[in-house]
């Protein structure tokens, strides 16, 4: 928490900025927790000087002793019913009239412009996205809980699911699995080709092919894991050698993970699914954990963007997922993880069994 600190204070600095608000609402916002450990439930603002004392501001009012027994090294008060108003009192009392303000989150129109009235607002988003690319060794050690959380969660739809079971079931023996140990849900997604976001109340069936997507947490250290099961039957000629590409990719791009390596080399090494015949729907590779952070990357049939100038450092955590569909989108598989970048490559911090797996 303190090398936490001083790096936000030293991008104030390279700023020209004198405080920062930090603003996270409806889970939304992460900065607002890793600087006070709070992960915004309503609406919460972090108002941060260097050499002061944090104050953190919640609403609703009834969240403030759980906020105070979590953010031990803030002051932590009722944001009041218009909350940057009483951020602003803060700020004025530190003396910031007139200064360079940073503003980190998603603040609405309404209450920047009120702080535009008292100071000058300076975005500072993307400076707090570099600060979240490369994780700390303790960072890494609260992930590899949320990635055997997630694994959990993988492995009881595995095991536990059968033909009959209903989509909205399966998100249930999901979270089964981590929830009575302190872990939360980021997303599970399960559908074919692309695991769809809400789910339907269609019963999976023998002869499916089902494909998750799953994320669980410990506190904002979020593990992410596909597969794909075919249902109380073999896979079929297609479906196998869809696998087997998406395999071969995501084996590539494993292989390529390394400090130093670009978002360039990483797209061309997708080039493996383009010569099958075969295209994608979701990203090939993201970064994760903290935000959905760069590289943002499709692979080289479906490339939504250019290519970025971006290269890869020790600590960053990436996901691989070669999601391998045929053109028309009528048959496809979802399989990848989260993995570390290491001084040595990359490093697989999930440990659930990879292949085309299936559920009897």
């Amino acid at each position: 928490m303190a090398r936490r600190r001083e790096a936000l204070a030293a991008e104030l600095e390279a700023a020209g900025a004198t405080h920062a608000v930090l603003y996270g609402a409806n889970k939304a916002g992460p900065a607002v927790g890793w600087i006070t450990r709070w992960p915004a439930t309503r609406e919460a603002l972090c108002v941060f000087t260097p050499g002061e004392r944090d104050v953190l501001l919640v609403n609703f009012y009834n969240h403030i002793p759980n906020a105070a027994r979590i953010a031990t090294e803030a002051d932590v008060r009722w944001a009041g019913p218009k909350p940057m108003a009483t951020a602003i009192e803060e700020l004025e009392r530190r003396g910031a009239r007139g200064e360079r303000v940073a503003v980190i989150g998603p603040l609405g129109y309404r209450p920047y412009a009120a702080l535009a009235a008292l100071a000058s607002p300076v975005p500072l988003d993307d400076s707090y996205t570099r600060l979240r690319l490369r994780k700390s060794a303790e960072e890494l050690d609260w992930l590899r809980i949320g990635c055997e959380f997630t694994d959990s969660a993988v492995r009881a739809v595995h095991e536990q699911a059968r033909p009959g079971t209903d989509e909205r079931e399966l998100g249930n023996l999901a979270e089964r699995a981590y929830v009575g140990r302190g872990g939360t849900t980021h997303i599970h997604y399960f559908g074919v080709p692309v695991p769809a976001q809400w789910p339907a109340a269609r019963k999976i069936e023998r002869g499916d092919v089902l494909s998750c997507e799953i994320s669980a947490s410990y506190w904002d250290y979020t593990g992410q894991l596909l597969r794909t099961f075919t249902v109380g039957d073999d896979p079929s000629p297609l479906y196998r050698e869809l696998h087997d590409v998406a395999d071969a990719a995501f084996d590539a791009l494993f292989a390529l993970v390394r400090p130093g390596a670009t978002a360039a080399e990483l797209v061309e090494a997708s080039a493996v699914i383009g010569d099958a015949g075969f295209t994608t729907r979701d990203d090939l590779v993201h970064g994760f954990v903290g935000a959905y952070l760069p590289p943002v990357l499709g692979d080289k049939t479906r490339t939504l963007e250019e290519v970025p100038d971006f290269t890869l450092e020790e600590g960053m955590t990436i996901v691989i997922q070669p999601n391998v569909v045929t053109p028309d989108e009528s048959a496809g598989v979802q399989t990848g993880e989260l993995v570390a970048v290491t001084a040595d490559g990359a490093e697989r911090v999930h440990h659930y069994e990879r292949g085309l797996l299936r559920i009897d």
